[in-house]
């Protein structure tokens, strides 16, 4: 009984109404002709740069995730609109794969997203707006990392450059994604401005999209109900997952693990970097073998103890969570992010697994500057009075 009724507790929740919300409105952006808009406008600002369509790739994860909030559909996205091409400019199939994967996590982080809205539940009300605005700078770090890391492959192999847009396509191409980039002021703006919660903010996210695919004549009744139909799936697995967690969090808080966990760390050693660089470790390898909701779910109440005692605002913490989370998802042998960008190149985990390492060392060192500055992530909330 006490168990059944943890499970629905875990899910009474207004706050969390916003995942199945935002998991609509990324899959009518997939297939709603949002996804090419922002690959072409992305591309005005790359197009100058070695490798410029995997530099477009990065951009576009970025844009699309600022949009979606989330990272398969990112990369699912992204990957089907641009990697047709690099294939027939001659890229090598692992390196346009290992971009794709590398830079779709970039959702997880930039606003909005669910994951914070997750943890913002767990850790027992955080102000999601704040972490909103705490997301920004690791996820544009987390894509200029990439992108640094693509530049020098690509200058490596001479892959090609576009060249600049000509002014009046490029004209062209951004007033045909200011609508779909107008999503961002629209749903961030209400949302930190307290004009609307973050679930009435998906709400809208919803309807606006809905709209502009209509506008685009890109969507149908019968593609609209596929949409339908894939998002509840998605969203009943996730919601799900966050029930069951509710209850397997409060037997092991019943039993006394987390303390034991916490005492297990703060006994290796009495260095704040040290314990931080642990629990770091702990995570990634977490990240390897569990989904982000779950992982969530059930390590915040342990960590977020400890990143306390030691001086970490629940903002960063936060965002240190989600960005080891980021990790995880590129990952075998559970990285969904890398499953689904090998789906769509059709090559094995085994062929892009090498080209990712190069990717995952910068992201590993980008982790510990936010981990260790916490300006990265709580500079924008405290400019805006946030915290």
């Amino acid at each position: 009984f006490i168990t059944m009724q943890k499970m629905n507790s875990g899910v009474e929740s207004f706050s969390l109404l916003a995942i199945p919300l935002f998991i609509l409105a990324g899959n009518i952006m997939n297939n709603g002709g949002i996804a090419r808009r922002l690959v072409n406008f992305a591309k005005l600002f790359v197009g100058w740069i070695p490798g410029s369509l995997a530099q477009a790739n990065i951009v576009g994860n970025m844009l699309f995730g600022a949009l979606s909030g989330s990272s398969v559909a990112a990369a699912s996205a992204m990957g089907g609109c641009i990697y047709p091409i690099q294939k027939d400019e001659g890229y090598d199939p692992a390196f346009a794969t290992a971009v794709n994967i590398a830079s779709a996590p970039t959702g997880l982080l930039i606003p909005p997203t669910s994951a914070f809205i997750v943890y913002s539940t767990v850790a027992g009300g955080v102000s999601i707006s704040t972490l909103f605005m705490a997301g920004y700078i690791p996820g544009i770090l987390m894509g200029v990392g990439s992108m640094v890391v693509a530049f020098i492959y690509a200058k490596k192999h001479k892959y090609p450059v576009s060249g600049r847009t000509p002014m009046k396509e490029a004209v062209k191409v951004t007033l045909e994604a200011i609508p779909s980039l107008l999503l961002i002021i629209i749903v961030i703006g209400g949302i930190v401005g307290g004009i609307f919660t973050a679930t009435e903010g998906a709400g809208i996210c919803v309807l606006y999209c809905l709209i502009l695919s209509i506008c685009y004549k890109s969507l149908t009744v019968k593609s609209f109900m596929k949409i339908l139909v894939s998002s509840s799936c998605t969203s009943g697995i996730i919601l799900f997952l966050i029930s069951a967690s509710s209850a397997m969090s409060f037997v092991m808080a019943y039993s006394g693990i987390p303390a034991a966990i916490s005492e297990g760390i703060m006994s290796i050693s009495t260095n704040k970097y040290v314990i931080l660089l642990l629990m770091n470790i702990i995570l990634m390898v977490v990240g390897m073998f569990m989904d982000i909701t779950p992982a969530i779910l059930i390590f915040t109440p342990i960590f977020l103890l400890i990143a306390q005692s030691l001086g970490m605002t629940d903002i960063q913490f936060g965002v240190m969570l989600i960005f080891n989370m980021c990790l995880g998802n590129i990952t075998p042998p559970v990285g969904s992010v890398l499953f689904v960008g090998c789906g769509i190149s059709k090559i094995s985990i085994e062929q892009v697994t090498r080209t990712l390492l190069p990717y995952f060392a910068v992201l590993f060192l980008l982790l510990m500057a936010v981990t260790y500055i916490p300006a990265l992530s709580l500079g924008i909330p405290g400019l805006m009075g946030l915290i």
